[in-house]
């Protein structure tokens, strides 16, 4: 007699639509594109709009077969999956060749042209690394380029709220084209997140362009902003006060060595923007700009700050004295400093007392992060002065310079001092002590 009963299935046939959506979630372009062949339920979870609400897509300068499949993969999602799109993060790695940009600018045109027909929810757009100003770009690629992504901003600025165009290196004319074009269809943008850093030419004083300033003035909403130093004026301080101050939360302001920074800014316009801005905090990456009549231009007592991070890169300067910087001017915030980031080459002078006392001053401090040279007892009193509720620190992680290749004797002590304080560090710090030879 003839088996008439149907095949058992197999419990994937009765897995729930949130559980399946969650499988696909981990599996890449082509996996699910299989997996959808599988049964007509796995056909629609492929399509669940979930899946594709967020997507990085890379371009390497130096191609090859994978990457070329990589780029083919981006596109087809884009023309498939661009209408359920929210989050796109485009990242460019290391442009090597003339060929490459142009070939990257043909692909973004096909790219951006598809996202602006399809794409109703992109509210988070990242470009990163375009590095513009480099050689390898020819003028007309450039400006194609830049024209495109105008058009495409257009397009989506009544709905997008956080750019990134970090790294891309354009000229004042290029750049505030871009901006503009965010308030071009209303005559102001709301979005509440834009990062700058590096978005302009590093050597461009961009802080003398009322180009620059009228544009930054058509931001209405602004929560966080990232940008560079030689972008800082007092008219950008008072665009903000006068348009973002009811939303304006945070600044991240980074200084390099390399970019112009040697404007003159009122304490009165930080002022003035603190007060209207009263949840205003401000975070400065300082980078190679260490000289005590530098920063004492830059970090002025007015500005309410919350974090600052001086790096030296691990170059040396005869004129990169610290202690003036650690005892005169970082106490000025010791009320609102919250976060310390030090890397400093300062073999030719010791800054253990300076250090520990201006831990000690800064009431708020939670954050400390510190390369540098400092004798091994500096971290024995540190932890000591926090066991002792002196301050209330809680992520301590120093990297102790030697100036020989051997640090057994260092490391040793280390070790000591971990085993006598490990009761509070196990219970109360996110901690790390080693030693780093610098012979």
């Amino acid at each position: 007699m003839a088996d008439t009963s149907e095949p058992e299935q197999s419990c994937w046939a009765h897995l729930p639509d949130v559980c399946l959506r969650h499988v696909f979630h981990w599996l890449d372009d082509r996996d699910r594109s299989r997996a959808a062949l599988i049964c007509k339920n796995w056909s629609q979870a492929m399509y669940s709009g979930c899946l594709w609400r967020s997507r990085t897509i890379t371009f390497y300068g130096r191609p090859s077969r994978t990457r070329t499949l990589e780029l083919q993969s981006a596109l087809w999602y884009v023309k498939k999956f661009g209408k359920y799109l929210e989050r796109l993060e485009i990242k460019v790695r290391k442009p090597s060749n003339t060929a490459f940009t142009q070939k990257f600018q043909v692909t973004m045109q096909d790219l951006l042209e598809h996202l602006g027909r399809c794409s109703s929810r992109l509210v988070s757009l990242s470009i990163k690394y375009l590095a513009l100003d480099r050689f390898i770009w020819k003028n007309a690629v450039r400006a194609q380029f830049i024209k495109n992504l105008a058009t495409f901003l257009r397009r989506t600025s009544k709905r997008l709220d956080y750019l990134s165009l970090k790294g891309a290196r354009v000229t004042l004319e290029g750049g505030c084209e871009l901006l503009k074009s965010l308030s071009c269809l209303t005559k102001q943008s709301f979005l509440s997140e834009i990062n700058l850093e590096d978005f302009f030419s590093l050597h461009l004083p961009v802080y003398n362009s009322p180009a620059f300033h009228q544009t930054m003035s058509k931001f209405r909403s602004l929560v966080t902003l990232t940008f560079n130093y030689h972008c800082i004026s007092d008219e950008l301080l008072d665009a903000l006060r006068e348009h973002s101050a009811h939303s304006l939360c945070t600044l991240n302001i980074k200084c390099r060595i390399n970019e112009p920074h040697g404007q003159v800014v009122a304490g009165m316009a930080w002022a003035n923007l603190a007060t209207r801005a009263p949840k205003l905090h401000v975070n400065f990456f300082c980078e190679r700009v260490l000289k005590h009549d530098h920063l004492a231009r830059i970090l002025l007592v007015e500005i309410p700050v919350r974090s600052i991070s001086l790096r030296s890169c691990s170059f040396s300067h005869p004129d990169w004295i610290m202690r003036p910087t650690l005892t005169d001017l970082l106490p000025a915030y010791r009320h609102v400093l919250q976060e310390l980031t030090l890397e400093l080459n300062n073999d030719q002078e010791l800054l253990d007392d300076e250090l520990l006392q201006l831990i000690l001053s800064c009431q708020r401090l939670s954050l400390l992060e510190v390369w540098a040279f400092l004798s091994i007892t500096f971290m024995e009193r540190l932890l000591q002065n926090r066991a002792e509720r002196k301050c209330i620190l809680t992520t301590i992680k120093v990297r102790i310079y030697i100036a020989r290749q051997e640090t057994d004797e260092e490391d040793r002590l280390l070790c000591d001092i971990y085993r006598k304080f490990k009761s509070l560090i196990d219970s109360e710090l996110n901690y790390s002590a080693l030693t780093y030879p610098m012979a």
